[in-house]
This record gives structure tokens, sequence and C-alpha cells, in this order.
């Protein structure tokens, strides 16, 4: 049983009739109870499912990183859905029911502060090697900045990262794999963060790594 909380126009709590109340971070919502249905679902519907499924699915490996990546794109969500909803519209293609990751238009991190310059990687035993250039003093770069680094392998389904790396002006990182992506293609991006964890770099494309 719910209850109206200062009154008709207060906070729903609970369910009130086919009402229900709920509160995310301090943020009073309402939906409509969800009704039992049999429906069959429409073609456009079946798509949207099935895109979203997989745009879901590129993210899942890397919940943690995107947690910060996005975290100031999450406005009124959470920045897993932030990344995810990016993912949806810019980096899925093909046709129903056969979705797949655009990798190289995937964003993992998404900010204002000034990404990578010529970020490149390559691979090393169990390891991914980062490299840049310290291009500090181009917009809001600064050399204290931290590398945030991400390793997706489409094959594992699984994911690897640092999200407090070395500096900007470090220009190199190394990010330790599981020894059985051995053989595998991985994909690879750089962002940035402030040294005071409050600003975030989009996240530039490495390419393909095989790792060895």
């Amino acid at each position: 049983m719910g209850k109206l909380n200062q009154g008709i126009l207060g906070n729903i709590s609970g369910k009130v009739g086919s009402i229900v109340g709920a509160s995310w971070k301090g943020i009073s919502y309402i939906r409509s109870k969800a009704v039992s249905t049999k429906r069959t679902l429409t073609l456009p519907q079946l798509k949207h499912c099935s895109q979203f499924s997989t745009a879901v699915a590129a993210m899942k490996p890397i919940t943690a990183f995107v947690r910060i990546g996005f975290k100031c794109y999450a406005h009124g969500q959470s920045a897993f859905n932030a990344a995810t909803s990016h993912t949806y519209n810019h980096a899925i293609f093909g046709e129903y029911p056969n979705y797949m990751v655009d990798y190289p238009n995937l964003l993992v991190a998404r900010g204002t502060l000034t990404g990578a310059d010529n970020a490149l990687s390559s691979a090393l035993p169990s390891k991914i090697k980062f490299t840049w250039e310290n291009n500090n003093g181009s917009g809001e770069a600064q050399p204290t900045d931290k590398a945030m680094v991400v390793a997706i392998n489409p094959a594992k389904r699984e994911g690897a990262h640092i999200t407090e790396g070395a500096t900007r002006a470090a220009k190199s990182e190394l990010l330790a794999v599981s020894p059985s992506w051995a053989g595998d293609e991985v994909h690879t991006y750089l962002a940035f963060i402030s040294e005071d964890g409050k600003e975030v770099a989009t996240s530039t494309y490495c390419g393909t790594v095989t790792v060895v």
C-alpha cells in the first residue's frame, strides 16, 4: 500500500492505484504499474530491443570504467545508462537480428577535458602498451592529468582498464590483461581525467591489438 507525502502534489511512496512512486539519487519519479501482457512485439520494437541489448552487452565488460568515464554526462540517469545510450545511437550497425558494435565509434569516456594526441597501442606479453604525445598547454590539458586506458575483448566478452594511470606528461602506460587473452584481437581506448577527478576527456580509439 502506498501513501501520498505532503498531499496530492507531494511525493508518492509505493503504489497508489495504478501508479508507482519511487526515488533514484534523490530524484522522485512516478511510473505506471506494469501490466502483464502476451501481445506480440512489432518488428520496430524487436529491432529496438535487439539494438539496445547489443549496446548493453558492449558496455557491460567495462561497467566500472564508464561509471567514471561518463559521469559528466549522467544528467538524470546513471553514467552506465548514458554510455549505453551513446553506444546505441552512434556505435551499433547491421540488420535485424544481426546487429554488431562499431568499436571505432564507441566512446568509453566523454567530457570537455582536452583529449589525447597521436595515441597508439601495441602488444607486449600479457600487457598492452599505450603511448601518446604530451600535449600539455593545449586547451585544458595539464601535465598532471591521469591516463584512463581500456581494452575490450569481444571474443571473451571481457574488459581490462585503468582509471587513474600515468600522467599525461609521462606519455605511456602499461595495461595488464589476462594470459587467456593471448591470440585474441582487442579494441583499445585512451582518455584522461584531471588530477582532482572532476573533468574527463572524450576517449580516443587507439585501434586493435592482438594480445601476445
